[in-house]
């Protein structure tokens, strides 16, 4: 411990009086773990700051201790209503029985009332599906959600009717960014830029009816020669056109799943260095800490809430707790 006249330094990594590193180490190896670093690099970097010599399986037994808050986080008691709700999966590359398969992460975004972002869980399945989903949407039931407004999706085939299965009320949104992205894959580089900006029309329309008329005209112009587009267009219409029965502030708010997206760019961040997890515990604990930390910066509401909040009053008057509580 460094000497000073007045005995006022008080060091953060070993505290006064003793004589073994403790919690305060702890928390930093968690935290160099939840930046993405591996154990041997975290082994070098004790090594080189402090001298140490920390065995993976000290590593281990340091990093697991986050396990029982993670399992306390997954079970908490949600709020009962959530005006929107983002819901997406992540794939990770995890080791299982001698060979690497890919696991979906799933992952439940939230707005609450307070217009705070919120992740309401996290979960692992070997893939992507809607019988997956309606387990996960049944967790959220039983752990307090009563009503989710909007729920802003992909275009997984069965998740919309998973979602009203468990909420009958939840209206859905398609992505129309994973709409748009799915409608260019197989059209050629000499058609791409006028095709998009043809349906921007549809989209970006002021109306759902100006929308139908965007859509006859690229229907008329780009039909006979990409029928395939205009089914997929046709079969999601209602669910692409949801969003014009709110207003523009709301509009803007679901219309893409980009929020949620945005998250996983941020676990990206983190785990782009991981070849594959060991194990889907592994996964967890570092996509956790990860999210205690980028979520700590969660502290603005959305622009306009407070009149977002009073549409949601209006649109939803008996769904809603009354303003004075």
């Amino acid at each position: 411990m460094p000497r000073d006249r007045d005995g006022s330094f008080d060091s953060g990594v070993l505290p006064k009086r003793k004589t073994s590193l403790g919690e305060g180490l702890d928390n930093k190896i968690l935290a160099l773990y939840g930046l993405g670093m591996s154990y041997s690099d975290i082994r070098a970097h004790l090594a080189e700051m402090y001298g140490l010599s920390v065995s993976e399986a000290a590593l281990t037994a340091i990093t697991d201790k986050v396990v029982d808050e993670l399992t306390q986080w997954q079970g908490r008691v949600l709020q009962p209503v959530y005006p929107f709700v983002w819901l997406d999966a992540i794939h990770y590359k995890v080791r299982y029985e001698g060979r690497v398969i890919t696991r979906a992460l799933y992952t439940v975004l939230a707005l609450g009332l307070d217009g705070h972002k919120e992740l309401l869980g996290l979960y692992v399945s070997e893939h992507e599906g809607a019988r997956f989903w309606l387990g996960v949407l049944s967790d959220l039931q039983s752990r307090g959600v009563t009503d989710i407004f909007v729920a802003s999706i992909d275009g997984l085939k069965g998740f919309p009717e998973a979602i009203v299965s468990v909420f009958p009320h939840t209206r859905v949104q398609l992505c129309l960014v994973h709409q748009m992205r799915n409608s260019l894959r197989f059209v050629p580089d000499k058609d791409r830029k006028p095709l998009s900006r043809d349906l921007k029309q549809v989209y970006k329309a002021s109306s759902r009816e100006l929308a139908q008329a965007a859509f006859q005209s690229f229907e008329t112009n780009w039909g006979g020669k990409y029928p395939m587009i205009v089914k997929s267009w046709k079969a999601n219409w209602d669910q692409l056109m949801e969003m014009f029965e709110y207003p523009e502030e709301i509009r803007r708010m679901i219309y893409t799943t980009n929020p949620v997206e945005g998250v996983h760019r941020q676990l990206r961040k983190t785990t782009k260095t991981k070849g594959a997890f060991v194990s889907d515990q592994a996964l967890l604990k570092i996509i956790y800490l990860t999210y205690k930390r980028i979520s700590s910066k969660w502290n603005a509401v959305p622009r306009n809430w407070g009149l977002v909040l009073q549409q949601l009053y209006l649109l939803f008057p008996d769904r809603l707790p009354p303003i004075n509580q």
